[in-house]
């Protein structure tokens, strides 16, 4: 497969290096420093915290030439538009792996309808310089599959073919054919837990303010009792049932564990996050209004 990686950051990243380690031929497309240190030193991943950096040699571009089997779309929610302009002229299937609440619809209306996958990064971890560091393998990392589906719910031979090649790339993913519902879901409980952390300072300190954790809670029922389909994962529906003290007591302990601490609840630009969460907010008051 000849696979465009659109964004270097934590999760492109990783994402390009696995699939150029599993043969695929992979362009990773970055700009300024970051395109110059990939040029220079390839793909430097570490584990967690450990000393050890691997180095993987993906092949990088400045800007996509074209030809390409799949595209996939690693950047924030607020820098779609941009993304958008420069993927309209190319040809090949284009999956989306980002904080998406605003369905398929204003994406194919821009690139065409049939090009459109939508899908989440599930993987996690933090830029250390010019290193990615991912978050170590655990419980975590294997229960939580990278989900990638048609945005009409169909199980399609693309579909099938695009989920079983990032698995033979030891990447953990599924089909979903709730793919809509599952990133507004995810759009439900993540901007609320978000703006709390980058409020806070991080995770951690978020996990120290019990009223800061009870507002955030109450964000998140009002988000997914505005939803216009259930929660998917159903599990999410914990948020509208169990009591305010219990989920407090359970994200703190989420906050202060390894998860949280090697994901982009850690992030070094709270500006970006700002403007993303905005951008996400903005989606899910559009479906609310409609609802």
């Amino acid at each position: 497969m000849k696979l465009l990686v659109y964004g270097a950051g934590v999760l492109g990243s990783l994402f390009a290096a696995r699939m150029h380690e599993a043969g695929h031929d992979v362009a990773l497309l970055a700009r300024g420093a970051r395109l110059a240190a990939l040029r220079r030193d390839g793909v430097q991943l570490a584990e967690g915290d450990a000393p050890a950096v691997t180095r993987v040699p993906v092949p990088v571009v400045e800007h996509p030439a074209g030809g390409y089997d799949l595209t996939t779309v690693f950047v924030r929610t607020h820098q779609v538009d941009a993304v958008l302009e420069s993927l309209a002229g190319l040809d090949g299937d284009v999956l989306f792996l980002l904080n998406w609440a605003a369905g398929a619809e204003p994406l194919g209306a821009v690139i065409g309808h049939e090009r459109v996958l939508l899908g989440f990064g599930a993987a996690g971890g933090t830029m250390d310089g010019d290193v990615v560091r991912y978050r170590p393998a655990g419980l975590a990392t294997r229960m939580v599959p990278m989900p990638i589906g048609e945005p009409d719910g169909r199980s399609t031979p693309r579909l099938r073919r695009i989920v079983r090649d990032v698995r033979a790339a030891g990447i953990n993913a599924k089909a979903e054919p709730r793919i809509d519902a599952w990133l507004k879901t995810h759009a439900a409980f993540s901007v609320p837990l978000e703006q709390a952390a980058n409020a806070a300072g991080g995770p951690l300190a978020l996990a120290g303010d019990p009223g800061a954790l009870r507002g955030m809670v109450r964000l998140i029922r009002q988000n997914l009792a505005a939803m216009p389909n259930p929660p998917v994962p159903r599990g999410f529906g914990a948020f509208q049932v169990l009591p305010e003290g219990l989920l407090v007591t359970v994200l703190r302990r989420f906050l202060r564990g390894p998860t949280a601490l090697h994901s982009g609840l850690n992030t070094a630009s709270p500006a970006a996050v700002a403007a993303e969460l905005e951008r996400m907010a903005a989606q899910m008051r559009t479906y609310a209004r409609v609802r």
